[in-house]
């Protein structure tokens, strides 16, 4: 990125304005060099786009992950750039997510165009270089008060995988070159070599 920067993520206060849920599609539609979440509290998250080789592990998660999901057909992934509205109001947009096939069919054509008006069954979050972990650590312990099952937050700096599952807790597994999907994905296992 020649001549660019990548900053890191801006929260903007939004106590004295409130976008309704159109109001905040309709600015992450006009803006997407930008990638907005929406805390439950209505304050915005802005984030420039990733870096080459967080884009790239990126794209490569979601590709391991697709590809599991369309050999079982077990239920949808989804890639960074889609948003899920959560039960607490927050908007957020993992880096890779899966739901179960019988929550996606039971949305209706209108809820499968906008925002996934649900939380995923698994989440994963890759940090970046400009990610402070405590936002991504209160992150996924907020996908699993809404109703995620299992949750990664692959932290490339420390060479550790915190792993999130509900009722239990934080697991920390040290340089680990795959994870398994447990009994949520079965059968799917994701590899961590570079």
């Amino acid at each position: 990125m020649i001549g660019r920067t990548i900053m890191n993520p801006l929260k903007i206060k939004m106590d004295s304005l409130k976008l309704s849920d159109e109001q905040f599609y309709k600015l992450c539609q006009s803006n997407n060099d930008l990638r907005f979440e929406r805390t439950y509290q209505g304050d915005l998250i802005i984030m420039s786009p990733t870096g080459g080789e967080t884009g790239n592990r990126n794209l490569e998660i979601a590709y391991q992950l697709q590809g599991w999901s369309r050999s079982n057909r077990l239920g949808i992934a989804f890639d960074s750039s889609t948003g899920f509205k959560l039960s607490n109001g927050a908007d957020r947009s993992p880096d890779a997510a899966w739901i179960s096939l019988e929550k996606w069919t039971a949305l209706t054509p209108e809820e499968k165009q906008g925002f996934v008006p649900l939380c995923p069954d698994f989440v994963i979050e890759l940090r970046s270089p400009s990610d402070s972990l405590k936002p991504l650590q209160e992150k996924m312990a907020e996908y699993l008060e809404n109703g995620t099952r299992l949750g990664w937050l692959i932290n490339r700096q420390s060479k550790e995988v915190e792993i999130y599952r509900q009722g239990q807790g934080v697991e920390v597994v040290d340089n680990p070159s795959s994870l398994s999907g447990e009994n949520v994905l079965p059968m799917f296992i994701l590899d961590l070599i570079d």
